[in-house]
Formats: structure tokens, sequence, C-alpha cells
């Protein structure tokens, strides 16, 4: 599996060959000359996932716990009474 890797520059002047890169291996892509982002086929992802689904909550959820805030508690569905009001 080789491994490619674009400036963001040339990612943003060509994002069709970065794309196609990514059946030969992930792609990274560098900001000022540092691993910044990594692109890989849906397969990839899909296959480093380990076909794992992820629920909504996870996803909502930080990627670091000191990120969390702890006063929040994601409430279950039955737990919701009333509507909500998104001002």
């Amino acid at each position: 599996m080789a491994t490619t890797t674009f400036s963001a520059r040339d990612f943003n002047q060509d994002v069709g060959r970065a794309k196609k890169a990514t059946v030969h291996g992930p792609v990274i892509i560098t900001d000022r000359g540092k691993p910044a982002h990594v692109l890989m086929s849906i397969d990839e992802y899909r296959r480093l996932r380990g076909g794992k689904k992820t629920s909504l909550l996870e996803a909502l959820r930080p990627s670091h716990p000191s990120l969390m805030d702890d006063d929040f508690v994601f409430p279950k569905l039955g737990e919701i009474t009333h509507p909500v009001e998104l001002d």
C-alpha cells in the first residue's frame, strides 16, 4: 500500500488527482510541511473501523475526554417529554 503526500495547496488545486491516489493507499495532506489530514477510500475507512457503526451519541461525543462538559448529560429518548425550543 503506497502513501501519497499532497501539500494543502496542491490538494486544493487538484482534488481529483488526490481522490484517484486513494486507490493505492492513504493520501496525507500537509499544512506548512506538517501532516494535517488523511484522505482515504471509503472501503479503507470501513476496514479500519472494523464495520462498527457509530451511534449519534458516539458521533456527538468529543474525541478527547478533556473536551467533555461534565455538567451535560445526554437524555435518553424516553426522558424527553416536552417540545424543545431552538431559538
